[in-house]
């Protein structure tokens, strides 16, 4: 269910991002008079399309160079984040907002408690990764074990990410204080220059067709193993039909996978045009799966191969570092749900014109 709701977040944002690269290059054209109203939808439908031929990609470890193309188009769009945000504060010549946020009086007071909560939520996502450590690790080739080398990839790349995310953040905050929009790239803090904007909003593009196929691809070889498993029979589900490619390999076409998997991709693209709130929306998927799966379930794990005794000091670390997510889950789940039913007021379905 959550690979399912990753995706539609996943179509969501890259018709922000297309639609980021249609303004831009319209308010550029028209220098700012024109409003430039742009409709998502159109490119969701484009990226449905796009992720439907890239999801008749079988397995799961086919996926590296794919995955080699997110990770560098990652690394891209956080860099030009990061850049156009000191940039910013340097145009400034002084740092914008506050330690404690955005002041009361620009949002009411309950407003800031319930938009503090979902940012706990948006940060939360930034970690929702466990589900393909497993998935990602039975790829790996030993020696060196498996579990060693995917400990030390983990540690490296929460910390990349905790840092460049962290510098992202703050440069953004600094910059344009109670100001900041929901995503500095696609909410239009920048303006200029333009052409810089559209590569990084083009690389988050990108980005998001690996990060699509990644967390697909587990839930996809589960539902066909286990539908084989159940109708072994079925030449529908079990066959392969040969498709030969000059140069290449010939492609082993099945039908079940054709079929089921275009409909999965139909029915994400239908979601997120559905879902126009973005924010909220990650917020709430970030509070769902990060207690259960980033932390308790890796931590219940980790005492029972450990054999760490009930009561002992680690023990008691390991559970109030739990509970502690546990709390932090619940106010990100209820400041998210607090700005899904804000947004719900004015909601219109498959409206996601700005």
């Amino acid at each position: 269910m959550f690979a399912f709701f990753f995706t539609c977040v996943c179509l969501g944002a890259n018709g922000y991002c297309n639609r980021a690269i249609k303004r831009s290059n319209c308010f550029h054209a028209s220098r700012g008079k024109n409003p430039c109203h742009m409709n998502s939808n159109p490119y969701m439908i484009g990226f449905g399309i796009a992720e439907i031929i890239f999801s008749q990609i079988p397995d799961f470890d086919q996926l590296w160079w794919l995955s080699i193309v997110a990770a560098v188009m990652s690394f891209t769009y956080s860099t030009i984040g990061l850049g156009l945000g000191i940039a910013k504060v340097a145009e400034n010549g002084k740092i914008r907002g506050s330690l404690t946020g955005i002041s009361v009086g620009t949002v009411t007071q309950t407003q800031k408690i319930w938009r503090s909560f979902q940012a706990l939520g948006d940060m939360a996502f930034a970690y929702s990764y466990s589900l393909i450590l497993i998935e990602i690790q039975d790829t790996l080739k030993a020696p060196p074990s498996e579990s060693k080398t995917m400990s030390k990839a983990t540690l490296l790349s929460v910390g990349v990410t905790t840092l460049f995310y962290m510098l992202c953040g703050c440069m953004g905050y600094a910059a344009f204080g109670d100001l900041s929009p929901g995503n500095l790239l696609t909410g239009f803090g920048f303006y200029n220059p333009f052409w810089l904007l559209d590569i990084a909003n083009a690389a988050i593009v990108i980005h998001l067709v690996g990060a699509y196929q990644v967390y697909c691809q587990p839930l996809f070889a589960f539902i066909e193993k286990s539908a084989a498993k159940r109708f072994p029979d079925s030449e529908f589900i079990t066959k392969d039909i040969k498709i030969p490619i000059p140069g290449f390999r010939p492609y082993n076409l099945n039908l079940f996978r054709l079929v089921w998997r275009t409909i999965f991709v139909m029915l994400t693209t239908l979601i997120s045009m559905l879902l126009p709130f973005f924010n909220d929306i990650v917020g709430l998927l970030g509070a769902i799966g990060f207690w259960p799966l980033t932390v308790y379930f890796p931590v219940e794990m980790y005492i029972s191969q450990n054999k760490i005794a009930k009561w002992s000091t680690r023990w008691l670390c390991l559970q109030i570092l739990s509970i502690a997510c546990l709390i932090i889950t619940i106010a990100a789940a209820a400041g998210s749900i607090a700005g899904v039913i804000l947004d719900l007021k004015s909601y219109k379905p498959f409206s996601t014109a700005y």
